[in-house]
């Protein structure tokens, strides 16, 4: 392996004789990321669903008629009308001109906070922190920053062999790992365009897709199963598992890496717990108290 890869890697670990991760996963259901926020686990029923609700709005195209967003969200549908009506007036939804509900201007107050107040690290590591527990695999969190896909915080694996801990900041060869692939697939197409327009296809082993068509025709696949795989295609003997956060409307994905052999003989127990994670984000704070 090279030196300047460190990601790529995979470093014995010497105060573990056996992986932790044989056992560690267990066989629990997925959780649908579109219903993270469960009732009977907040204390204000009104404001959950009123968050449902945004998130389904969000995650469509462009806007949802009442019947849908009670679909989308799970919820009753007289709630729902009186909801929407609630959030109307609060300008956090409004109607375009298909008579299909939208996010108001108001929330560009919020996204505009967001990115102002945001320290990605802060709020990602207890999540990151997570998979690497359950998983016993080097896991890490991306995202979007001035137009690039980069690595924003780590967690060291603790099997007895793991892939080393990524420099935070790294950018290079998204179309190579599973968390740039599935960041590009889930943008818009024309963030999707300028990224590529400007960093080449660049062959990282001979698995790497090359070819623009071939890597278009992986982002469709990559939206329909949820999910992105790197089969060896940044590292030879390394695989890597990137989920999304919010069904891809997020601007952030979850990455596990693992030897090849390991990751084949424990995907779906990964992919499982990576999904159940992505779908429960509001259990890892910092501060409970908050």
């Amino acid at each position: 392996m090279s030196a300047n890869n460190p990601m790529v890697m995979l470093v014995p670990r010497q105060d573990s004789p056996e992986s932790p991760a044989e056992n560690a996963l267990g066989s629990q259901p997925t959780d649908n990321p579109t219903n993270a926020l469960r009732e009977p686990d907040v204390r204000v029923q009104s404001v959950a669903r009123a968050m449902k609700i945004l998130f389904a709005v969000a995650q469509s195209e462009s806007g949802l008629k009442t019947v849908n967003i009670a679909r989308n969200a799970n919820l009753p549908r007289q709630a729902t009308y009186h909801l929407v009506h609630t959030l109307m007036a609060t300008g956090m939804l409004r109607q375009n001109e298909r008579g299909l509900y939208v996010l108001g201007l108001r929330v560009g107050t919020l996204a505009e906070a967001f990115r102002r107040q945001l320290v990605p690290s802060q709020h990602l590591a207890p999540i990151v922190r997570e998979i690497s527990k359950m998983t016993g695999e080097t896991a890490y969190a991306t995202g979007w920053m001035d137009g690039e896909i980069v690595m924003l915080v780590t967690a060291r694996g603790t099997n007895p062999v793991h892939a080393t801990e990524a420099t935070h900041g790294t950018h290079e060869d998204a179309h190579a790992r599973a968390s740039g692939k599935l960041l590009l697939a889930f943008a818009q197409e024309d963030v999707r365009s300028d990224y590529l327009s400007r960093h080449a296809l660049t062959a990282r082993t001979n698995r790497t897709v090359t070819k623009l068509p071939d890597l278009y025709s992986e982002f469709e696949r990559i939206r329909a199963q949820g999910y992105a795989i790197d089969n060896e295609e940044f590292s030879l003997g390394l695989c890597c598992l990137a989920v999304p956060l919010d069904n891809g409307v997020s601007p952030f994905a979850l990455t596990l890496s693992s030897p090849a052999n390991r990751f084949q003989r424990h995907f779906d127990e990964y992919l499982a717990a990576m999904r159940r994670i992505a779908a429960n984000l509001t259990q890892f704070r910092e501060d409970p108290e908050i």
